[in-house]
Order: structure tokens, then C-alpha cells, then sequence
């Protein structure tokens, strides 16, 4: 990766992903009336704490210093994590207002847990203040009702355009093509998974962790920092179910086609229709639930041999 973000431990290649952290752990099982011990694989969860540095005339030094989050996650694709995290909730817009992205070297900090403090270093300042940011992560959990919706929604977002258009025998294949990077998930059990696919089916990129919004936040970052965003012709592939919040971040990279092998909450359907988005889910098999934006969707060819929506 090009310019001045930092390496990060866990990077890894786009379409099979890196090998995540495990840990090994001794397990019980009932076997012949008892409980039998073996040797399991788990998911490794630590603390991230996502610092942000912004240009400010009123602070010392010209540059105010701030926590903006502390997250459980996945070791691993740090970077991209904090880089999606900053596009998803506004508080930058482009890679180019992104210094760098660096692993804490405070001597304050045990050296233990210096790859859990990460600093984001913007050019500029922050398009929303952190406080903003807090308002809208504090509410997560319980919007509801438009008066909610509305404070919690960004106030603006990349203007969608026409989208992908994606057949269903693509639709069909998305969880197959998501499954087949997730290692972590193979070797656990225990950690969703994104992934970003072009409209002719090329996986760009699969990612994985403990908390789906922080599998969105790495694809998307991944985007960021290589120059892709806006997503005008992908789809985000979700292994969960889709929130408000996923499609909030969808919005934010200018992603048309969200997919998710689970449901979709009311919130996410509906920020998908006023928005324009095409939001499917249960995508299994031969099955899938549109719930919003169908005419992306391609069933065939009609009589004339025009594509038919």
C-alpha cells in the first residue's frame, strides 16, 4: 500500500484474506456419558483503541488529540479498520484528508498493549466532531422512531448512482465466494465475515472479525486506502444480518448493493429505500428476500432477448 499510512500488523492478500489470531483452548464434549477433552481453536477478541488527531488553532501545538472509540475486535487489518471507521461515521470523506494511521509508541503504554492503540492522524480537521460521533454510537442501540432515525442518520452521504447490475445466479454464488475467505471462520466458527464483489463476480477483497460493523469498516477502509471509493460497481457481502448502521457505512462508500446471508432489521430497510440502495438478504441457495431496490436485480432475458428486470 502506497502513501503515508503506517504497516499494520495482520495485513494480508484481497480475495482469501490473512490468517487471523487464534488461540488454542481446551474444550469438554459429552462422549460415552462423560465429558472428553480436546484441544479447539478460538477467535482472538482484544481491545482497540482508536485515538484521533486533528488540526485545531484553539490547541496546543495546533492539533488536538482525542479518543475516539475503544472497540472489541480482531487483531488484525488495523488500519483498514480504523480507516472504514472514519469514512463510515463522516468524520473524513477522502483518502487524501488521512495523514497516517500509526501504532501508539507511548512509553506510557504497556508495550503489551501498544497494538491495541491506534493514532489517526487527519491533514485537517475532522468534518464532524468526535461528540457528534458519540451522539450517534451512544443511540446504536435503541433507535427508533423517525426523531431517532433522523439523529442519527449523517446528515449527508456519497449520492448513489446507477449501481451494479447482478444476476441471480450471482446472488446465489455471494455466500459461496464469502465463505470460501473466510479462514478464520473455517478454523473458528466464530467470526463474521465482508466482502466486497464486482458486478462480474471477482472477489476484491473478504474480511473478517468478531463484530460484523468492524468486517464492513476493514473492506471498506481496504477501499479507502487503495483509492476505490466511491464502490460504484460492487456489492458489499455481509454474513450476518444487515443494521442500520451497515447500511449507514454502505452509503458512506458509495455502495448501491448491500447482500447478507441474514435479515435485515426495519431501519436498514428502510434507510435502503429512501436512499435508493438495493438491500437483499436470506441469500441462500435459490432463495433471497429483496428489500429494497429490486430493479438491480437481473431474473433473465425476456422474449426479445432484452435483459428483463
Amino acid at each position: 500500500m502506497s502513501g503515508p499510512v503506517a504497516a499494520r500488523r495482520g495485513a494480508g492478500g484481497k480475495a482469501a484474506g490473512a490468517r487471523v489470531p487464534t488461540a488454542s483452548w481446551t474444550v469438554y464434549e459429552r462422549r460415552g456419558g462423560g465429558l472428553a477433552g480436546r484441544s479447539d481453536e478460538l477467535a482472538v477478541e482484544e481491545p482497540l483503541e482508536v485515538r484521533l488527531s486533528c488540526a485545531d488553532d484553539a490547541a496546543p501545538g495546533g492539533r488536538s488529540v482525542s479518543t475516539l472509540s475503544v472497540t472489541m475486535r480482531t487483531p488484525g487489518h488495523d488500519v483498514e479498520l480504523v480507516a472504514g471507521t472514519l469514512l463510515g461515521e463522516g468524520l473524513v470523506g477522502s483518502r487524501s484528508e488521512i495523514h497516517r494511521i500509526v501504532y501508539c509508541v507511548d512509553q506510557a503504554v504497556d508495550a503489551e498493549q501498544r497494538f491495541n492503540v491506534v493514532t489517526a492522524e487527519l491533514v485537517g480537521p475532522a468534518r464532524r466532531t468526535v461528540l457528534e460521533r458519540r451522539v450517534v454510537t451512544s443511540s446504536a442501540c435503541g433507535v427508533c422512531g423517525s426523531a431517532s432515525v433522523d439523529a442519527a442518520r449523517l446528515a449527508e452521504h456519497r449520492p448513489l448512482g446507477t449501481g451494479p447490475s447482478v444476476g441471480v445466479d450471482l446472488l446465489a454464488r455471494l455466500p459461496d465466494l464469502l465463505v470460501a475467505g473466510q479462514r478464520g471462520f473455517a478454523a473458528t466458527g466464530g467470526l463474521h465475515g465482508a466482502a466486497l464483489v464486482a458486478s462480474d463476480g471477482e472477489v476484491l477483497v473478504v474480511r473478517e472479525d468478531v463484530g460484523r460493523h468492524n468486517a464492513v469498516d476493514k473492506v471498506v477502509g481496504w477501499a479507502l486506502l487503495d483509492g476505490r471509493v466511491p464502490l460504484v460497481d460492487v456489492v458489499l457481502v455481509v454474513s450476518g444480518r444487515v443494521s442500520f448502521e451497515i447500511v449507514q457505512k454502505a452509503l458512506q462508500a458509495g455502495v448501491a448493493f448491500v447482500a447478507a446471508v441474514s435479515a435485515a432489521t426495519s431501519l436498514a430497510a428502510r434507510l435502503a429505500e429512501e436512499t435508493g440502495m438495493t438491500l437483499v438478504g436470506f441469500v441462500r441457495g435459490e432463495s433471497v428476500t429483496v428489500y429494497a431496490g429490486r430493479r438491480r436485480i437481473v431474473l433473465g432475458h425476456d422474449a426479445t432477448g432484452q435483459v428483463a428486470p
